[in-house]
């Protein structure tokens, strides 16, 4: 199939990527030149395992481009995604001004019948509004469909996500193109996964309700952590036990520092947003959002509470990134935990196998470093941020002998505490004793 992806984005360029893989002719469409011109080079703006191989030999094998021209990508493909960012404006509501002119564009080049799809994360309705668009900047009435086909990529396990994923949700209107959002997900679904055709409404609403299910699991967790500190209980014990139950599972019960990146905290206050538009209550939602906020600044207060004069300290970071396999740090606890004791006065280094790059271009008062050691050499106490693998087997030994003082303060819950104290180490962690 002539597909158009617009948005070189995380979605974009990963989805687009993949379809290419699977045989498609598939044009990457962006106005941002010089984004443009690094993807024609082979340079990405954002790291996810395997993807940059893959656009490697999909462009090499001419079933990928990248360009500017939105008429000639528009023109010359059947299905065109719209697969850009939806920010949070200040009240929570998502921004769908970058949506709206992308269905603009599409409605200025069409030549014929499209199935546009809405792939970005939006709130119920939107797939009206951008049929309205469309219609409205048409300049010559043609026909199209608009269907919603919300993505489900996971930063780090993207392309395994998008190859084999839980289901793939499909919301159209006319039999037409829902006949030909199947067709494109055939070969996905003979691997066994489900697709699921329904309204469109309905397509909207499943992404934003998956993503908040899972944000509210995390912060039921993180609010039972405190609990569990103060009355000498395992937040990890108490997951387990509860994760055998076949009615709540096991995932998404990991106690922390909090949820960050593109997706949940975005998505949890547009759910709320929407909730309130609608006249309906939204306190689980706006309790959920809370809660995590409250948990991304729990590490630090910690940490004052066991260094009081932390005025000239040095603190080391592992982790930097809102979670492993990604260099994202949107949203990321890491965030709130270096500002806060920078604050307060401590020096701070960091480490993440990913993201420095990303970390520089938000925090400039900082010692970047190449390696877990050379980060904790000379230390007063480490944070760990991000459960990089890397992390959970160095030589503790060869870390006690580095620091300053053996003090660690893991954000999740990596290492097992009995163990850590029986090395040496004076250890504090989420929810455990």
């Amino acid at each position: 199939m002539k597909i158009t992806m617009i948005g070189t984005g995380y979605v974009g360029l990963t989805t687009g990527t993949c379809f290419a893989n699977l045989g498609n002719t598939v044009i990457c469409l962006d106005i941002d030149e010089k984004r443009i011109s690094n993807l024609n080079k082979g340079v990405l703006p954002f790291y996810e395992p395997g993807l940059k191989e893959m656009v490697e030999q999909n462009t090499k094998e001419k079933r990928l481009v990248f360009t500017t021209d939105a008429k000639k990508a528009i023109s010359e493909s059947d299905i065109i995604f719209i697969t850009v960012g939806t920010p949070s404006s200040d009240d929570g509501e998502a921004d769908l001004k970058y949506v709206f002119s992308a269905a603009d564009t599409i409605g200025k080049n069409m030549n014929s019948y499209k199935v546009i799809v809405d792939k970005s994360t939006v709130p119920v309705g939107t797939a009206d509004k951008v049929k309205a668009t469309i219609l409205k900047s048409q300049a010559k009435k043609v026909d199209f469909d608009v269907v919603s086909n919300p993505e489900f990529l996971r930063e780090g396990q993207a392309i395994n996500d998008f190859m084999m994923p839980d289901r793939v949700v499909i919301g159209a209107e006319s039999e037409n193109a829902k006949e030909v959002m199947v067709r494109l997900y055939k070969s996905i679904e003979r691997t066994g996964k489900p697709i699921i055709t329904c309204d469109v409404k309905s397509a909207e609403l499943i992404k934003y309700a998956s993503n908040a299910m899972l944000a509210a699991r995390i912060s039921f967790m993180n609010e039972l952590s405190h609990l569990c500190e103060k009355v000498g209980a395992d937040v990890k014990m108490v997951a387990k036990g509860m994760g055998y139950d076949t009615r709540i599972g096991p995932r998404f019960l990991q106690a922390g520092i909090g949820y960050g990146g593109s997706c949940f905290p975005k998505d949890v206050k547009a759910m709320a947003f929407t909730l309130k538009q609608y006249d309906c209550s939204a306190k689980l939602m706006d309790s959920i959002d809370e809660v995590n906020e409250m948990q991304k600044n729990y590490m630090a207060k910690k940490v004052e509470s066991v260094i009081p004069q932390i005025k000239g300290k040095t603190i080391g970071i592992w982790g930097l990134a809102f979670k492993p396999r990604t260099d994202d740090m949107r949203e990321a606890p890491s965030i709130n935990i270096i500002n806060s004791l920078l604050k307060k006065g401590a020096k701070i280094k960091a480490f993440d196998p990913i993201a420095k790059e990303t970390a520089q271009k938000i925090f400039t008062g900082i010692e970047y470093c190449e390696d877990p050691y050379e980060t904790i050499r000379g230390c007063d106490a480490l944070i760990l941020c991000t459960e990089w693998d890397e992390f959970r087997e160095l030589d503790k030994e060869k870390m006690k002998s580095l620091m300053k003082k053996p003090l660690i303060f893991d954000g999740r819950n990596v290492y097992d505490p009995l163990e850590m104290r029986q090395a040496g180490f004076e250890y504090y962690s989420i929810g455990r004793k």
